[in-house]
C-alpha cells in the first residue's frame, strides 16, 4: 500500500498542540502534587498514593507475612507505618506474582522506591511506545501529552509496567515470539489485562507464544507459590471475593460506566459481558482476516488487542487508560507508512481529551467518558481493515 492511502497528514500545528497540552498537564501534575503535600491547606486526612499500598504489600512480603497483604487491618496498619498515620486506606488486589516485585522495592526508603519503581517502569512504557510508532520527536511528545501519563505518575500505579509489557508481547510477536509470549505470560502481576490475548494468539495461529505465554504464567504463580506460600494466594482469593460488592464501582469499564448512570449490578455485568463479547469478536475477526505478516496487518492486529482489551477488561480504572497509548502507537505507525484516513488524526486527539476529562466528569457529571476511548480506537482499526481489504480487492481487479 502507499501513502496514496491516507489523505492528507496531520497539520504542522501537530506538534505545537501537543507541546500545549504537555506543558498545561505538567503544571496541573505539579499543583496536585504540592497540594497533596498541604502546600494550599492542611489536608485532613493525609493523603497518599496507591504506591502505599504495593510497598506495604512489599514490606509484609518481605517479612515473610505475604498473606497478610490481603489483610485490611495488618495491611493498612503498614501502610500508615511507612507513610503516616491516618492516611486512607489502599486495598491491596494484585495477586502474588506482583509481590516479587513489592518484596525488593521493601528494601529501599519509601520515597525512593516510589521513584525508582516509576521512573523504571515509565522508561520501558516511553521507549516501547515509541519503537512501536516509529521513533521521532513528534512520536515521543504524542506519547507525553498522553493524559493517563500524569494520572499514573499522581497516583503511583503500576500502568507503565502493565503497558509496557503488553506493547513488548506487541512488538516482538512476529520475529521472537517466544518472548512476545513471555511479556504476555508476565501480565500474571494483572491477569485480567490478558483477558483477549488467547483468543488473539489462536487466531493468529501463534503457537509458540501461545505455550511460553502459558509456561511464563504458571512459573510466575508458581514461584510466587514456592516463595510466599500457599497462604498468600488463599489470602488473594479471598480480598478478591470480598472486593465483589464493589467491583463494578468508580470503575469506567462498560460496566462501571452503567454504574456510576444508576444502572444496578446485574444490568451493569449484563453491559459489561455484551460489551466483552462484541470486543472479543472484533478483535478476533481483525486476528482471523489479517493472518499474513505484511505490516499493515500486524499493526491493525495489535491495535485491535490492545483497543478490544480495554472494552473486554471487567476492571479498569482511569488510569489504567495508558494502555491505549500502546494501540495508539500501532494506529499512529500504520498511519505513517501508509497515510493518514480522513478525520483519523482528529480521532486520535478526541481520544486524548476523552482520557483528559474522563476523572473530572466522573466526579463532577457521574459520566466515565473514558470507556469511550477503547471502542472508539478498535472503530478506528476496523475502518482501517475494510479499508485495506477494499483496496486489495480494487488491485485484483485490475
Amino acid at each position: 500500500m502507499s501513502a496514496s492511502f491516507g489523505i492528507g497528514q496531520p497539520p504542522d500545528r501537530l506538534g505545537r498542540l501537543l507541546r500545549v497540552a504537555i506543558l498545561i498537564q505538567v503544571l496541573l501534575f505539579a499543583i496536585f502534587v504540592a497540594a497533596s503535600h498541604d502546600a494550599f491547606v492542611r489536608l485532613t486526612p493525609p493523603t497518599t498514593t496507591d504506591f502505599s499500598s504495593f510497598y506495604a504489600a512489599g514490606v509484609l512480603a518481605d517479612r515473610g507475612e505475604a498473606a497478610s497483604a490481603y489483610d485490611q487491618g495488618k495491611h493498612g496498619a503498614v501502610e500508615a507505618e511507612v507513610t503516616a498515620s491516618g492516611i486512607q486506606y489502599h486495598d491491596f488486589l494484585n495477586p502474588p506474582p506482583f509481590l516479587l516485585l513489592c518484596a525488593p522495592l521493601a528494601h529501599l526508603p519509601y520515597l525512593v522506591a516510589f521513584v525508582v519503581f516509576e521512573l523504571l517502569t515509565f522508561a520501558i512504557w516511553l521507549a516501547v511506545s515509541a519503537r512501536i510508532a516509529g521513533g521521532g520527536q513528534q512520536v515521543v511528545l504524542m506519547l507525553l501529552a498522553m493524559p493517563s501519563v500524569y494520572w499514573v505518575l499522581g497516583w503511583g500505579q503500576n500502568s507503565f509496567l502493565t503497558a509496557g509489557l503488553m506493547g513488548f508481547g506487541t512488538l516482538l510477536l512476529r520475529r521472537r515470539p517466544g518472548l512476545a509470549g513471555a511479556a504476555f505470560g508476565a501480565l500474571a502481576i494483572k491477569p485480567h489485562f490478558g483477558v483477549l490475548i488467547p483468543l488473539a494468539l489462536l487466531c493468529g495461529r501463534h503457537w509458540r507464544a501461545v505455550l511460553t505465554a502459558g509456561l511464563t504464567f504458571l512459573f510466575l504463580c508458581a514461584l510466587s507459590e514456592a516463595i510466599f506460600g500457599m497462604q498468600a494466594w488463599r489470602g488473594f482469593v479471598q480480598a478478591l471475593g470480598n472486593s465483589g460488592a464493589v467491583a463494578l464501582a468508580g470503575h469506567i469499564d462498560p460496566g462501571g460506566a452503567a454504574r456510576l448512570l444508576g444502572a444496578n449490578a446485574q444490568v451493569a455485568w449484563t453491559i459489561q459481558g455484551l460489551a466483552s463479547l462484541a470486543a472479543a469478536c472484533a478483535v478476533g475477526w481483525v486476528w482471523l482476516v489479517g493472518r499474513n505478516d505484511a505490516p499493515d496487518c500486524t499493526e491493525l492486529r495489535m491495535a485491535a488487542l490492545v483497543a478490544g482489551t480495554l472494552i473486554a477488561m471487567p476492571f479498569l480504572l482511569f488510569y489504567d487508560l495508558l494502555m491505549a497509548s500502546v494501540s495508539v502507537a500501532w494506529l499512529a505507525a500504520a498511519a505513517r507508512r501508509t497515510g493518514w484516513l480522513p478525520g483519523e488524526a482528529a480521532s486520535l486527539l478526541a481520544v486524548f481529551v476523552l482520557v483528559l476529562l474522563d476523572f473530572p466528569a466522573a466526579a463532577l457529571l457521574h459520566l466515565a467518558i473514558g470507556c469511550l476511548a477503547g471502542p472508539a480506537l478498535l472503530i478506528l482499526v476496523v475502518r482501517r481493515v475494510r479499508e485495506q481489504a477494499k483496496l486489495r480487492l480494487g488491485h485484483a481487479q485490475l
